[in-house]
């Protein structure tokens, strides 16, 4: 009987200690992920009492529980569509968007694949147009000297927005795409596939492949305006030189979180530290001008969407966006 009492006295002052604790909740990209993750790390050497949870469901699951009030924060590796600004206002939430970093899309194979060095913005729409699917199966099916060899296609999930801002940019349709390859909304997956599959080819965010180059390959991407295949590096994603799959990344706070004093700080200590961290866990930093603009956006209550709900946008300067709204 004691040492159940012991027992039990040791748990209800564990659920005593969880309760008092400050939480911020934070979903939605896996792209995102990384950056968010190792701020909330950061930010809970500061601040032990409170307890920043992120979890990855994709930039779109993570809008739907978003628009459910169930987080605070939403990463989001595109912005808000329009659909999704009508259910804020039919769930009354409202929000900032507060854009955090760059990303370049960046296209893999395995490192034992000679024949794919670089591929045209043509290739790729031939490759995963939704015209494709059934079709387009073979390496020799998208450039007459590649071999006559099956190809083995992964990339992001329908809730990605990485899978929304790739078909915008390469097909020319936010989520056109065949849909006969293998998909996940967890980049690790992806990885995992494309560094076991010798024939295979994928896309995800660049700092998974930073994090993973030592098994994979990445390709150059050839926009087709006469300057060449261009490799997926930092300079060239930070310039928009990496073109058309330079993007940028964001997170998605509620305006009634924002009150709470906790979230107020973590966002305060994000766009601080931002500069420093997305460039630890591989990502772009934008300029510190763009990371004041975004500080100012907080702190005046800036609501909406400074694209208009419009989805993806290829060729943005964030900083000039920022300005003007």
């Amino acid at each position: 009987m004691s040492k159940f009492l012991k027992g039990a006295t040791l748990l209800a002052l564990i659920k005593g200690i969880l309760l008092s604790e400050k939480m911020i909740y934070i979903d939605g990209s896996s792209t995102v992920f990384p950056i968010t993750e190792a701020v909330a790390e950061e930010f809970q050497k500061v601040h032990k009492d409170i307890k920043v949870v992120v979890g990855i469901s994709g930039t779109g699951g993570g809008f739907k529980k978003f628009l459910r009030n169930e987080i605070d924060i939403n990463n989001a590796s595109r912005p808000i569509k329009e659909v999704e600004i009508e259910n804020a206002q039919k769930n009354q939430i409202e929000f900032i968007e507060i854009p955090i970093a760059y990303d370049g899309l960046t296209v893999v194979v395995h490192p034992s694949n000679t024949w794919c060095n670089e591929l045209k913005v043509s290739e790729l729409k031939k490759l995963w147009e939704p015209e494709a699917q059934d079709k387009v199966k073979k390496w020799s099916q998208v450039r007459n000297d590649f071999p006559d060899k099956d190809i083995n296609l992964y990339g992001p999930g329908v809730d990605s927005g990485t899978y929304d801002y790739f078909t915008e940019a390469i097909v020319g349709k936010e989520g056109s795409s065949r849909g006969d390859f293998v998909a996940s909304e967890d980049d690790n997956v992806l990885v995992q596939g494309v560094s076991s599959d010798p024939l295979a080819l994928g896309y995800f965010g660049f700092a998974y492949y930073e994090e993973n180059k030592d098994k994979l390959k990445a390709v150059k991407i050839d926009p087709e305006d006469g300057r060449g295949p261009i490799a997926p590096t930092i300079e060239n994603i930070m310039t928009g030189k990496y073109f058309p799959l330079s993007r940028p990344l964001f997170i998605y706070v509620n305006v009634n979180s924002l009150k709470k004093e906790e979230v107020k700080k973590f966002l305060e200590f994000y766009l601080k530290n931002a500069k420093k961290i997305v460039k630890e866990v591989g990502y772009i930093p934008l300029s510190d001008k763009a990371y004041k603009l975004a500080l100012d956006r907080i702190k005046k209550v800036k609501k909406g969407s400074i694209f208009g709900g419009k989805g993806s946008k290829v060729g943005v300067n964030v900083e000039e966006m920022l300005e003007k709204n």
